[in-house]
């Protein structure tokens, strides 16, 4: 008689692409439900990796450097960053001890306040014809754009400009990408503002195809 493997249940860790504040906001949430869980308490399982004391003052120090960091400020913000890079890599503690202490069950699982992976690996539909997704990069201001392969292009370039009063774009920017691979970051972002990106092939041939469909996003 065959048995199923179960696949071992795995955390979301993105805890880097995430902006300062959802960082807090997710640690945050993960303090108040991993700590005193009986699921994560001796005899059921062994003590954190990190303690609920240790994680509250780095949550409580990430949202004193968020405060500061909100004049612009550039060592305000190295401050910030160097600040949400631990708490970022307490969270990669706790996810693994999770992981290795939930007992491969679900309900076990999500009393840590963590998020699963999904089980199931899905196709995600490209944004535009020219664009095949665009994903927060791993620093406040960036976004990774990643295209789609045109016939017989040499290379492609992308474009972006925020968004202005009624839906209208504002000062484009160009930036020439060489292939498709891997995604090309952009950085210099103003976060919370909403930005429309386009795309297009230089054709080997010469000259260039239309730009794409607009996308916006927000820039965290």
């Amino acid at each position: 008689m065959s048995t199923i493997k179960q696949r071992p249940i795995k955390a979301v860790l993105n805890f880097r692409r995430m902006a300062s504040e959802l960082v807090l906001s997710t640690s945050s949430h993960i303090y108040t439900e991993l700590y005193n869980n009986p699921n994560f308490t001796p005899p059921q399982a062994p003590a954190p990796p990190v303690d609920q004391a240790t994680l509250k003052s780095a949550n409580d120090a990430l949202a004193a450097a968020i405060a500061a960091a909100l004049d612009g400020g550039k060592k305000a913000i190295a401050q910030k960053n160097a600040q949400k890079e631990v708490v970022v890599k307490f969270l990669f503690q706790l996810a693994h001890y999770v992981e290795a202490n939930s007992k491969e069950d679900m309900t076990t699982f999500l009393s840590s306040g963590f998020t699963p992976k999904s089980s199931t690996k899905t196709n995600t539909p490209p944004v535009s014809e020219s664009i095949r997704k665009i994903d927060p990069g791993p620093d406040s201001g960036q976004v990774l754009v990643s295209l789609m392969k045109y016939p017989d292009a040499a290379s492609y370039e992308v474009r972006w400009a925020p968004l202005g009063a009624g839906g209208v774009p504002g000062t484009w920017t160009i930036q020439a990408i060489g292939n498709v691979r891997p995604a090309v970051s952009i950085s210099g972002l103003t976060p919370a503002t909403t930005y429309v990106f386009q795309a297009r092939a230089v054709k080997k041939a010469g000259g260039y195809s239309d730009w794409s469909d607009s996308i916006t996003r927000v820039a965290m």
